[in-house]
């Protein structure tokens, strides 16, 4: 059996990161509601091979198996930093190089962290519409956390951990319907000719 492939995607710079450990207890918030393949990817593996690439052609092999499992994903988690009120210039420039076709409809659910409160609407302003270009489908519920919402690395704010599952709930509501919907993959068998 196949299960739903959920790519996560940080826009992080360093590790450990805040933004990577949300994007992943949002993950494995999903997988205990429904059977997913999650992999996570974050701006520190590609950066140099992703940023030095004014297209496709010239992404180093990494960076260019990171754009492919974007495009090819069941579903997203992205998550950025948040830098002078915005996404940080390096995922926005990965998701420049993404195909315009390839997210149409794609569930993706948004999150970003930041120093604190004042950034928090960064998911509406700026991820919301970067994804609405590509027509995806984003989950209703976005998630933001500023500092004071880790310690250690680790989110421990109540009413964030309570947005990110109502979040991750979302996603695994829509990864469930599209399953219900998905035409059977079992061979079709014929009646003999009597």
């Amino acid at each position: 059996m196949t299960y739903p492939r959920i790519v996560g995607i940080a826009g992080s710079f360093r590790r450990p990161s805040k933004t990577r450990s949300l994007v992943e207890s949002i993950g494995a918030e999903v997988g205990r509601a429904t059977p997913i393949d999650f992999v996570v990817h974050d701006l520190v593996e590609i950066g140099q091979g992703l940023g030095g690439a004014f297209s496709r052609t010239q992404l180093t092999p990494d960076a260019a198996r990171v754009l492919r499992d974007i495009e090819t994903a069941d579903a997203l988690i992205v998550g950025t930093p948040v830098f002078k009120g915005s996404y940080t210039g390096l995922f926005k420039h990965l998701f420049d190089l993404v195909d315009p076709d390839a997210l149409r409809d794609v569930p993706v659910l948004l999150t970003a962290t930041g120093g604190g409160l004042r950034h928090a609407l960064v998911v509406e302003h700026h991820l919301r519409p970067l994804f609405g270009f590509f027509e995806a489908f984003t989950i209703p519920t976005a998630v933001y956390a500023s500092e004071s919402n880790f310690i250690d690395g680790t989110l421990v704010d109540s009413a964030v951990r309570a947005r990110a599952s109502a979040a991750a709930a979302q996603l695994a509501s829509v990864l469930g319907q599209r399953a219900e919907r998905a035409p059977s993959t079992a061979p079709v068998r014929l009646a003999a000719a009597r």
